[in-house]
Parts: C-alpha cells; structure tokens; sequence
C-alpha cells in the first residue's frame, strides 16, 4: 500500500476522492441529540390521578424489592451460616463479601424455586391470562409465601408478635402478615446461629491444640492464628467443608 502510494500518488488520491467527499457530507450534516423533559402537571381526569397511583406504588415496590427479598425468603438463615464458616476459617476477607452474597441469593433461588413456580403456575399464569383477578393472584402468592415462612417459623416465636398484635392465633394459618413476617426472621436467625455454632465447634478445637502445643514448646510470641490458619484451610477442604455446608444448609428447609 506504501510503496503504490510513493509510486503513483496522484492516482490513489483519486481514488479516495468519492470517500473523502462522503466523509466529508456526513460530518457537515448537524448531528441531533435527542431531549429528555419531565414535567409536573395539574391531573385533571380521575384516570389520569390512579395512572399516577399506579407508577408511585411501582416505584415502592421496586425499592422495598431487596428487604422483601431479604425477608420473606431464606437468604437470611444463607447468609449468616455462611459468614459463620468465613469467621470460623480466620481467612480475613476470603471468600469476599461479593461471592458470598452472590452464593447466597443462587442457593436462595434454588431453595425458593419450587415456592416461585407454585406462585407462577397458579397466580402470576392465570392472571396474566386473564382468568383470574389481579386480588385473587395476590391472595394465593401471599398464602404460598406464608405457607413457607410457617414451616420455618418456631410456634413461640408466632405466639409473641401474635400477642404483640393483639391477635388471638388458634393455628398458623389464622396468624396475619405482619406477626408472621418478625416471628420468621427471628426464627430463621437462631436457626442459623444454632448451624454457626457448629460450624464454629472444629475450628476452635484446631485452635485450642494449636496454642496448646506452641505453649508447651516454649513457643510464646508466635501467633497460634498463624500457626492454625494452614490446618483448618486443610481440614476444611480435606472435609469438602463448602459441600457440607451447602447440603445442611439446602437440607435445613426441606
């Protein structure tokens, strides 16, 4: 390309006439850039006053999305249970707090599938169909919701925020929402403090036969965390430890 440059310049300019000439039409014609407006204005119609409504209470939902994840399903008893074992290894910030919490919505969804497809097949489906009523679809997601919050939740955790309320609960069923929604994270919190603790339970024996040794050699200004950190990374996966946890922790809600 140099060298028919060199030899024959006049001719190759030529040629690039058509496509300096193109570039040059593109880049004269003014380029427009699209405006965005958002105004505020007097509703006038009743329509136009449950339209507005309706786009406040969608933007509610949408920023309560993440506590109502957090909340009524169980990436609370996850999570914790894996920070556990995170705190039990000693290893600072490994795993870090992005894979953790990224585990820890993938087991949720996993755990939570079969909770989302009975909701989709017999609500969401049939409303979208146009079969049932957009009430109707919330009642039956709320019940599939609470039958799955009450098979984890303890009856005396129920019975408190029942009587916080002022509500006389014969059976769960009869529980309302907003006792059964405290009564299933405290519930789901000492369940997974309970899993912690034995998670926990390994490690400190590692830790305490480490200072022990050490102690007995003589060995006082050597950190035993230093010392334990190998053993309990090598038990951990000798074990296969993240395989365990995740099959106690999935088996927890079966």
């Amino acid at each position: 390309m140099l060298g028919a440059l060199r030899k024959h310049p006049v001719a190759c300019l030529i040629a690039l006439l058509p496509v300096l000439c193109a570039a040059g039409t593109c880049l004269a014609q003014p380029v427009t850039v699209p405006s965005v407006e958002i105004s505020l204005k007097a509703v006038e119609k009743p329509e136009e006053m449950a339209q507005a409504l309706q786009v406040l209470a969608l933007l509610t939902v949408l920023s309560l999305a993440p506590a109502i994840l957090v909340l009524l399903t169980s990436f609370v008893r996850i999570v914790v249970v894996l920070s556990f074992t995170r705190s039990a290894l000693a290893t600072q910030q490994v795993p870090p707090n992005q894979v953790l919490i990224g585990l820890a919505l993938v087991l949720t969804v996993f755990v939570m599938a079969p909770t989302w497809s009975d909701i989709d097949s017999h609500a969401i489906g049939p409303y979208l169909a146009g079969n049932i009523k957009l009430n109707e679809a919330l009642k039956y997601s709320e019940g599939s919701v609470r039958q799955f919050m009450l098979r984890q939740t303890r009856e005396k955790d129920l019975a408190l925020f029942a009587d916080l309320t002022g509500v006389d609960v014969r059976a769960g069923d009869e529980a309302p929402m907003k006792a059964v929604i405290p009564a299933f994270v405290i519930s789901e919190l000492k369940t997974a403090f309970q899993m912690g603790f034995v998670v926990f339970l390994p490690f400190i024996v590692i830790d305490m036969v480490v200072a022990s040794t050490l102690m007995s050699m003589g060995m006082l200004m050597l950190p035993p965390m230093m010392v334990s950190l190998p053993f309990k990374i090598l038990m951990f996966v000798l074990a296969d430890g993240w395989h365990l946890v995740t099959r106690s922790l999935v088996s927890s809600f079966r």
